[in-house]
């Protein structure tokens, strides 16, 4: 598997971007939440036209994990995921909407 991080610097660029559009932790939170959600309702799309495009995941669902000793709080879906093109497209830009995009692509 291939990692792609930001660098140090745009890592810092990115905690302040970030910082001041979602200074309500909440409203970050429901953020990551519904694009798990938008995941799920990709993969089910999707599962629509082939019925075998979810294989034996047949519970689509978004699980929140909260680690206190680490203080962090991972979110996971069994969505459709992410090509290496759309990782690189998407993750990392701040308000670009990789639903938007798959509902143009299908219009």
């Amino acid at each position: 598997a291939e990692k792609h991080e930001f660098q140090t610097e745009v890592n810092r660029l990115m905690d302040i971007i970030i910082n001041s559009l979602y200074t309500d932790k909440q409203v970050f939170l429901r953020e990551l939440v519904s694009n798990a959600a938008d995941a799920l309702e990709k993969a089910r799309f999707h599962s629509v036209q082939d019925d075998s495009y979810l294989g034996d995941t047949k519970d689509l669902e978004v699980k929140l994990e909260y680690d206190a000793d680490g203080k962090t709080i991972s979110i996971t879906d069994t969505g459709i995921g992410m090509s290496k093109a759309d990782l690189i497209n998407n993750l990392g830009t701040v308000a670009k909407s990789g639903t938007t995009n798959f509902l143009e692509a299908m219009a």
